[in-house]
């Protein structure tokens, strides 16, 4: 009677047993990072003293920070081929394309456990793997062949029924879960999808789905592997990689939601907010300035090809910036191949590189007070690079048709002809390197100058005395504590640079005010640090003294980020105590040094003489980490007594 997650899950099980939110450990196949986690993920794998990885397969993709303004972004990528090639990682060059499609493509298989640096690493669910988004140093952990450890998560089935109509797509599919569930109705969860409508879905279509199950906060998402998987398979000339999967019949779930395909419409995700999501005729009319098609969400063949045949023959609307990135080199060459590209360009589109571009903030910000149609994941406040801007998810279809009329457009309304998938496809690996026990021995770990040593925390103190440095609200995400973009992503291996930025766009003295105070607390409404995997949103708060956040409650991904820098996860036992407190309240915390699980802390507000009780919700390997101040902490301590 066992899920598919359950069926991956007991077959990795290294520690613990299938018991709802209990602790667990699995066994990591597969690991992936990208350049705006990859650089800290290897400078930590370099520090535990591991020669060669102990995975499967690890690979390092570039594919976000590949604006070369500067040297900085230039120096990661020599940094990164070089480690690679030094500890038996396959290496994918700028412009093969973005991590996730890639792998899709090139090395996902059902059954298997796939740990990613980036939140998104859930897209190879579409093809049956149990693929989950961590922070950098548990990636790194992984490649080190330690096994990765979670809370076993509640599963909730989502049941497709029927087919698409023509005009609505997958995308309208998990914008409309998101709209049932909200950004944080997955936390602690996984997804996992079944019914007669999962075979009429192509495995891009699936991995459209996986991929923003990450803005449900979910663990992961995961679809079953059937005929489809094994037909995509063999156009990839890899079917031996096939497995079949599915749940028992009699399988067990938490929660079911039932979903009639035949009855969805085209959905539009309103600012700021994934899950602020309305359908596409409540607001069709309003005038768009810019589209962006593409992305690790949308950016797949089909995808590619339903836009090329809407703007076929078509100019776009003199009014509108329309900008497409195509998420693979493979996509990419298909395209140019039968015509899809010269299409696209005939209509006026700008083409970019295929990489992460403006989902990352990477450039293409959108003008002033702009409605921005993307085809992307996040809408979060001030992503795009423009804080005033308006930034809408929509489909790629939405985003075709709307870039063409200059306002937004249901795309049942116009006739376009529905792409089929290539008999055949261009495979092509040479821009993956692949290292060998010559490179191991050779290849010397190039370092620029912008690459800095990793900040080392301290144990924990038995009390804690400091000042609360920030407030903020509820669904705080690491947009918001640690913002992307061309200005800020170049320092992503420079610790003590890129804390400047930290909160820059909620409170722009937190850095300063943390200097000035010896650093402090942050104190935060519910499920805080949602979104991006990126370490760097506990990191550097850590390298700026940051010694604990208070929140009603946290995003699975960040939890574990803080814990693995030494900072203490809290959350309100009553969640009315975070109304009582104010900015640079001074709060005091102590005997520390007896954390035990399910035991409260008592926090005293010196500043107002009052007393409230919050909870760790800590393991026992939590608590020796954060004693430790941190995993590399801990595991320094580990090596030396063995």
């Amino acid at each position: 009677m066992p899920t598919i997650t359950e069926k991956i899950i007991q077959a990795h099980l290294s520690e613990g047993a299938l018991q709802r939110t209990k602790p667990i450990a699995i066994h990591i196949d597969q690991t992936l990072t990208q350049d705006a986690t990859g650089t800290m993920t290897y400078l930590q794998l370099e520090a535990m003293g591991v020669d060669q990885v102990k995975t499967d397969l690890s690979i390092s993709y570039v594919d976000h920070n590949t604006l070369q303004n500067g040297f900085e972004n230039a120096d990661d990528h020599k940094y990164l081929q070089t480690v690679a090639m030094k500890h038996g990682v396959l290496f994918s060059r700028p412009g093969n394309g973005i991590c996730h499609q890639v792998h899709l493509e090139r090395f996902a298989k059902p059954g298997t456990t796939l740990l990613g640096s980036d939140s998104h690493t859930p897209t190879a669910g579409g093809i049956g793997a149990l693929a989950i988004g961590a922070g950098g140093l548990d990636v790194a952990c992984a490649m080190a062949g330690r096994p990765f450890h979670l809370a076993m998560p509640e599963i909730i089935n989502v049941r497709l029924h029927g087919r698409l109509s023509k005009g609505v797509s997958s995308k309208d599919i998990i914008l409309k879960i998101l709209q049932i569930l909200s950004v944080k109705g997955g936390v602690g969860k996984v997804i996992e999808y079944s019914g007669d409508g999962v075979k009429n879905l192509s495995i891009p279509q699936r991995a459209t789905i996986t991929n923003m199950g990450a803005e449900l906060g979910a663990t992961t998402s995961i679809f079953p592997s059937d005929e489809v998987t094994k037909e995509f398979l063999r156009k990839q000339q890899r079917e031996e990689d096939y497995k079949e999967l599915f749940a028992d019949d009699d399988a067990c779930y938490d929660q079911i939601i039932e979903l009639d395909l035949e009855k969805l419409e085209p959905m539009i995700a309103m600012p700021h907010s994934p899950d602020n999501v309305l359908t596409v005729s409540e607001v069709a009319g309003l005038k768009v300035d810019q589209v962006a098609i593409g992305s690790c969400t949308n950016s797949s063949y089909l995808d590619m090809m339903s836009v090329a045949n809407i703007l076929k023959g078509k100019m776009i609307d003199p009014n509108v910036s329309l900008v497409i990135s195509c998420g693979s080199r493979q996509v990419l060459h298909t395209l140019s191949s039968n015509g899809g590209l010269a299409t696209m360009i005939a209509s006026g589109a700008r083409i970019l590189e295929s990489t992460c571009g403006p989902c990352i903030g990477m450039g293409q910000s959108p003008i002033s007070n702009a409605l921005s149609l993307r085809t992307f994941n996040r809408n979060f406040y001030g992503r795009s690079g423009t804080l005033s801007a308006k930034v809408c998810l929509v489909s790629p279809e939405t985003a075709a048709a709307s870039a063409l009329a200059g306002y937004l457009v249901d795309p049942r309304t116009i006739d376009y002809e529905l792409p089929e998938e290539p008999n055949t496809l261009n495979i092509d690996d040479r821009m993956i390197l692949i290292p060998s026990e010559e490179t191991a021995k050779t290849t010397k770990v190039v370092r620029g100058p912008n690459i800095k040593p990793l900040p080392i925390n301290t144990p924990l103190d038995h009390e804690i005395h400091k000042k609360v440095i920030i407030k903020v609200g509820d669904n705080i995400t690491t947009d918001h504590i640690a913002p992307a973009g061309a200005k800020v992503l170049p320092y992503r291996s420079n610790i003590e640079k890129i804390s400047e930025f930290i909160f820059m766009n909620v409170k722009a003295d937190f850095h300063d005010d943390c200097l000035a105070n010896n650093g402090g607390f942050i104190v935060a409404g519910s499920n805080y640090g949602q979104g991006s995997s990126r370490e760097h949103a506990a990191l550097a708060p850590m390298y700026l003294g940051i010694k604990a956040v208070f929140a009603k409650s946290f995003a699975r991904i960040h939890r574990a980020n803080l814990i693995n820098f030494g900072i203490l996860p809290l959350t309100f036992q009553e969640e009315s105590d975070y109304d009582a407190i104010d900015e640079f309240d001074e709060l005091m915390i102590d005997n520390l040094h007896n954390l035990h699980p399910d035991t409260p802390l008592t926090v005293s507000n010196t500043t107002k003489n009052t007393h409230f009780l919050v909870n760790h919700n800590l393991t026992y390997l939590e608590i020796e980490t954060i004693k430790a101040g941190g995993t590399l902490n801990l595991i320094r301590l580990q090596q030396s007594t063995t």
